[in-house]
């Protein structure tokens, strides 16, 4: 058996993506690992996506960061590109679960391998590029996914996510490690909207909102980050 090749749900990806594909078939290509076909996969949507995702970083940092040279700026999109960053994406969108592909590379893990995920991360922003064919609308898609990340980018931060980051600040000033709580989950497993609280001594509770308890987690987090940098200022 192919894993997603059958009963593909369009309807339960857009929520996690964001869009609504008009042609499917994209979506499919989009996550059609070549193990399926050597000629109908997701590898020539890969290179646009690639292309796309660098441009609307490099777009993003240039805006969001107006004081910093150009080699510090290509580091920090470096950064947010990287195979590592995508994975992290992928996982927050639960991508590995809508992955098409044999069932020899299903059971090696290959839907929880990094670098198969950062291709189906590209390839679907290249499907929604020619679903769309629209840039800005593009641009509001995939900057949503990278919510958690761009509240505070450093040339050398390798893309941390908010809770790694967030854990370690506290544990450097020995104090006590944040608390999550999922508070409200709405409609039916896969299709689900997560709302959860992060806690931590001497802050306001916040709550992160998302398409998995993992971003939801990693929003609440990033908010907390931001009250501690205002707190220091």
């Amino acid at each position: 058996m192919i894993k997603g090749q059958s009963k593909l749900n369009n309807q339960r990806l857009a929520q996690q993506i964001g869009y609504q594909f008009k042609q499917p078939e994209l979506l499919q290509l989009a996550l059609t690992h070549r193990s399926v076909s050597h000629k109908s996969n997701y590898e020539r949507l890969e290179f646009l996506g690639d292309s796309l995702l660098g441009m609307i970083i490099a777009n993003y940092l240039y805006h969001a960061y107006p004081h910093e040279n150009e080699g510090r700026l290509t580091r920090m999109r470096a950064s947010l590109v990287r195979q590592e960053a995508l994975g992290k994406i992928a996982n927050d969108l639960n991508f590995s679960q809508y992955m098409i592909m044999s069932t020899g590379e299903l059971k090696s893990g290959g839907h929880h391998r990094e670098s198969i995920l950062a291709d189906t991360v590209e390839a679907i922003i290249g499907a929604i590029y020619l679903d769309c064919a629209d840039l800005e609308h593009l641009k509001k898609i995939v900057l949503n996914w990278y919510v958690p990340y761009l509240g505070h980018i450093e040339p050398t931060d390798q893309l941390k996510d908010p809770k790694s980051r967030l854990q370690e600040y506290l544990q450097a000033r020995k104090k006590p490690l944040p608390i999550y709580e999922v508070t409200d989950i709405q409609g039916d497993a896969p299709n689900q909207h997560f709302k959860v609280t992060c806690q931590v001594k001497d802050l306001p509770t916040v709550v992160g909102q998302g398409s998995s308890r993992r971003f939801a987690e990693q929003t609440a987090a990033a908010e907390i980050l931001k009250l501690l940098e205002q707190k220091t200022a």
